[in-house]
């Protein structure tokens, strides 16, 4: 019987380790104009579709406003941005208001389903106040279709929480680095609320999440660096999960590209994974959720630490403030002969939802040849 465990236990990590390879080596650079394209939606509370009520709208809007205005959004950044990559950073449902979890996800996911864009997910603080306990949201998430969202990974099954996991990037098709992850994406998940009782407020990346990061990265890099091909630095990495690194704060408007407009709501401790990130050396850029008013980016030792905005209507959010998302576009170097190398720039900027779409606060997060730069915009600007 013990072997029969240990047997299954095996096939059962082969095919977890089968289905990440197969959803991981979906994504590839464009091999018209090097680009990869990923747009970031934060905090939807999606609820129960065109019964919810929005929030924080000016009175003109209120009578016409729900859920379907938060579907309408993502609709038009999909047509206006063609992304190659949706990622949804957590609080996708509002529990509480939600009936039906699976319906709510269902109605949350379905332009990114439609769309036949690839996408992934991962758990705010409200995800699983509905129907649905927080792991059985994330596995309702990975069995969704087009979506590359993983519940954790096969080799660590003791790890905190539900939803890490990493993406990789290829090169483009027919080039030196085809095979290659020349862009690797993190997901991880920031936990909800504190469940020891000594430390109050919000949930943190823990110990195991950080070991599964550091062990990830690192393997990412050797494959990079000393296989054919190699290269002499790391890829860039980027990282994504809900809740902000208490590190958001270290920012004020002389040093960030956006607006702050509400508080940092980190965890109440510091668990460290900044220091985990600025050790690895790959991560230039983190992107985070939860604090709907603030639309911020600023760079900490080499890291950029940004906001995407509210996205959901169906959220707080601030009346005549338009909700918004987040771009961001990583670009490949041109090679000799017509040929595509490494990434070459990483940048970011932001679309309102207002009649065009505005584009706004555009800046370079990363690029080879410098630390990056930024363009700052008064802490009004809208």
């Amino acid at each position: 019987m013990e072997n029969s465990n240990i047997k299954l236990f095996v096939i059962l990590v082969f095919l977890s380790s089968l289905l990440q390879l197969c959803k991981a080596s979906k994504l590839r650079f464009d091999g018209k104009n090097g680009e990869f394209r990923i747009l970031q939606v934060a905090d939807m509370h999606y609820g129960d579709g065109k019964t919810t009520p929005c929030e924080d709208v000016l009175p003109e809007q209120m009578h016409s406003c729900s859920d379907l205005n938060t579907t309408a959004f993502i609709l038009r950044m999909i047509h206006a941005e063609k992304p190659h990559l949706i990622v949804f950073t957590g609080d996708n449902i509002f529990g509480f208001d939600a009936k039906d979890a699976v319906k709510s996800m269902n109605a949350a996911f379905a332009p990114a389903i439609s769309s036949n864009i690839p996408w992934a997910a991962i758990l705010g603080n409200h995800d699983q106040q509905s129907t649905l306990s927080r792991e059985g949201v994330m596995k309702h998430i990975v069995g969704m279709k087009n979506t590359l969202s993983l519940l954790n990974p096969p080799d660590i099954p003791d790890i905190d929480g539900f939803g890490n996991y990493n993406l990789e990037v290829q090169g483009i098709e027919g080039s030196k680095l085809a095979n290659k992850s020349v862009l690797n994406l993190y997901f991880l998940d920031s936990g909800d609320y504190s469940s020891v009782p000594s430390i109050p407020g919000y949930g943190w990346i823990k110990p195991s999440q950080q070991f599964w990061f550091q062990r990830t990265s690192t393997k990412l890099k050797k494959t990079y660096m000393h296989n054919s091909n190699a290269k002499k630095a790391p890829a860039p990495g980027l990282a994504y999960f809900h809740i902000p690194l208490p590190e958001y704060s270290s920012f004020d408007s002389s040093n960030f590209t956006g607006v702050r407009q509400e508080g940092i709501s980190s965890a109440s401790i510091n668990s460290g994974f900044f220091t985990t990130m600025v050790e690895a050396g790959d991560v230039k850029a983190v992107f985070a959720g939860h604090d709907h008013k603030n639309d911020f980016c600023g760079k900490l030792m080499d890291i950029n630490l940004c906001y995407a905005g509210g996205f959901g209507y169906h959220a707080y959010g601030k009346a005549g403030w338009s909700r918004r998302a987040r771009m961001v576009v990583a670009s490949l170097e041109k090679t000799g002969k017509g040929g595509w190398g490494a990434v070459k720039s990483i940048k970011t900027w932001k679309r309102l939802d207002d009649e065009h779409l505005t584009t706004i606060d555009t800046q370079v997060l990363w690029s080879k040849s410098s630390t990056g730069a930024r363009r700052k915009k008064p802490i009004g600007h809208q």
